[in-house]
C-alpha cells in the first residue's frame, strides 16, 4: 500500500509543494517576530499585536475556507494561495531592502499571510482525501506530517540564521521563494483526476451559510470531534499566549541571538519526525485515546520547566533544544491521531468544511491567546506569565480525560453510510 501512495504522481506533487509551503509558513513564523523585536525594537504588546493579527484570520475566514474547499478544486485554492503568500512576502522583501518596512506594513504583510494560509491548510487537509484512498490515509498522514516536521527543523533555523547573520528582509525573501516553489510543484497536479473534480452543482448553488452550518451541525453532532474542538481551542489559546512571551523570553531574558532561537524552535521538528513515527503504531497498538491524553499530558506539560532556566547560553540552549523536542514529539503525536480521527469520521463531502469548523473552534482564540501573553508579560514578566500559559496548556488533555474522546479503541468510527477502516 505504500508504495502504492508513492506511485501516485499526484500526492508526490501535493507532498512536495505542501513540504515547500511549510517551510515558507515556518520560517516567516520566526522571521516577522524577529523583525518586530530586534529590527523595530517592538515591545510586548507590539509583538502581542503581530503575532494576534497574523492568527486573527483563522478567526474570521476559516469556515468560510471550509465551505469553497469543498466547492472548489483544492489544487486551484493552492495554486492561488501560495502565490499570494509569495507576493506579499516579496513585498515586503523589497521594502525592508528600501528601509520604508516599519510596523503598520509588517502587521499587513502578517494578515494577508495568516489569511491565505488559513485556505491552504484547509485545502491541503481535504486534498489528501481526494487523491489517495481511504486505506491510505493514515500513511498519506503520515508523509505529509514527516514533511510538516522537516519544516519545523529547517523554517525556523533558517529564518532566525537569515535575519541574524544577513537581514530581515533576506528572510522574507527566502520565505517568498519556498511558497513559490510550493506553487510550481502544486500547479502540476493533473487537472482531470476523477477525485479533483469539482463537486457537482446544482443550477442555484447552496448558499454559502447553508454549507457552513451543515459542517458545525456535523462536527457538534459527534462527540469526539467535538471534543476535539474543545481541547483544541484550550491548548491553542494557551500555546499562543506561551509563544507570544517565549519569543520575548530568549532574547531579552536568556540572551539568546536570533540563530540561536531559531535552533530552539528548530529542535521541534525532529521531535515532530519522532512523533509522526509513533502515531503510525501506538494507537492500533494501546488505543487512539489512551495516546491523545497520555500524549497531550507530557508535550504540554514540558513547558513548566521553561520559566526556571537561567545561565549562559551553554546551559540554556541544550536545555530548550530538550523541551522543543519533548513538546515536537508528543504534540506531532496528538496532531496525527486527531487528523485521523477528523478524517475517518468524515464523509468526503464534508471533509472541508469539518476540517474547517475544526481549526476555527481550536485556533480560533489564538490572537486573543497572543494578545493575553503581551499583557501578561507587560503586567507580571516573562517568568511568571510563561508560568501561568503553560500550566493554562494542561487543559487540554483534561477535557479529553473526561470525555468519550478517552474511550476511543484502537479502531476508529467511521462517516455515517461507510464502513470502517481496517485497523
Amino acid at each position: 500500500m505504500s508504495s502504492g501512495l508513492w506511485r501516485n504522481d499526484d500526492f508526490r506533487r501535493l507532498w512536495a509543494g505542501q513540504t515547500a509551503s511549510q517551510l515558507g509558513e515556518h520560517s516567516s513564523l520566526v522571521v516577522l517576530p524577529l523583525f518586530a523585536v530586534l529590527t523595530l525594537d517592538a515591545g510586548a504588546g507590539q509583538l502581542g499585536v503581530l503575532r494576534a493579527v497574523g492568527q486573527t484570520p483563522i478567526l474570521l475566514l476559516s469556515l468560510f475556507a471550509g465551505a469553497w474547499v469543498d466547492r472548489w478544486r483544492t489544487r486551484t485554492l493552492m495554486v492561488l494561495t501560495d502565490a499570494g503568500r509569495a507576493l506579499a512576502l516579496g513585498a515586503a522583501a523589497v521594502a525592508g531592502l528600501l528601509g520604508v518596512l516599519g510596523l503598520p506594513a509588517l502587521l499587513v504583510v502578517a494578515f494577508a499571510v495568516g489569511a491565505l494560509s488559513v485556505f491552504f491548510d484547509v485545502a491541503y487537509q481535504a486534498s489528501l482525501v481526494r487523491l489517495v484512498d481511504r486505506g491510505q490515509l493514515v500513511r498519506g498522514n503520515s508523509a505529509l506530517e514527516s514533511s510538516r516536521s522537516a519544516a519545523q527543523i529547517g523554517g525556523p533555523a533558517l529564518g532566525g540564521a537569515l535575519v541574524s547573520v544577513l537581514s530581515a528582509p533576506v528572510a522574507a525573501a527566502s520565505s517568498a521563494v519556498f511558497f513559490a516553489l510550493s506553487f510550481l510543484s502544486i500547479r502540476r497536479i493533473r487537472r482531470e483526476r476523477e477525485r479533483e473534480a469539482v463537486p457537482a452543482r446544482s443550477a442555484r448553488p447552496p448558499r454559502i451559510w447553508r454549507q457552513i452550518h451543515e459542517g458545525l451541525r456535523f462536527v457538534a453532532g459527534d462527540v469526539p470531534l467535538r471534543t476535539v474542538c474543545l481541547a483544541s481551542a484550550a491548548f491553542q489559546f494557551s500555546f499562543a499566549a506561551v509563544m507570544t512571551v517565549y519569543l520575548l523570553f530568549l532574547p531579552r531574558d536568556l540572551h539568546l541571538s536570533g540563530t540561536a532561537v531559531g535552533l530552539a524552535l528548530a529542535a521541534t521538528g525532529p521531535g515532530a519526525l519522532l512523533g509522526s513515527l509513533l502515531a503510525a503504531r501506538l494507537p492500533g497498538r494501546f488505543g487512539h485515546g489512551a495516546v491523545l491524553v497520555s500524549a497531550a499530558v507530557f508535550g504540554d506539560g514540558v513547558f513548566l520547566f521553561v520559566p526556571a532556566l537561567h545561565g549562559t547560553p551553554a546551559v540554556t540552549i541544550p536545555a530548550l533544544l530538550a523541551v522543543n523536542f519533548v513538546f515536537g514529539t508528543f504534540g506531532q503525536l496528538v496532531n496525527v491521531t486527531v487528523m485521523a480521527v477528523r478524517q475517518t469520521s468524515t464523509p468526503d463531502k464534508l471533509q472541508g468544511r469539518v476540517a474547517a469548523t475544526i481549526n476555527f473552534a481550536g485556533l480560533g482564540l489564538t490572537p486573543l491567546g497572543s494578545l493575553l501573553g503581551g499583557f501578561l508579560a507587560e503586567a507580571w514578566g516573562t517568568r511568571t506569565s510563561l508560568l501561568v500559559a503553560a500550566a493554562g496548556m494542561l487543559l487540554s488533555p483534561a477535557l479529553m480525560a473526561l470525555s468519550p474522546l478517552a474511550r476511543l479503541g484502537r479502531t476508529l468510527p467511521a462517516p455515517p453510510g461507510t464502513q470502517a477502516p481496517a485497523a
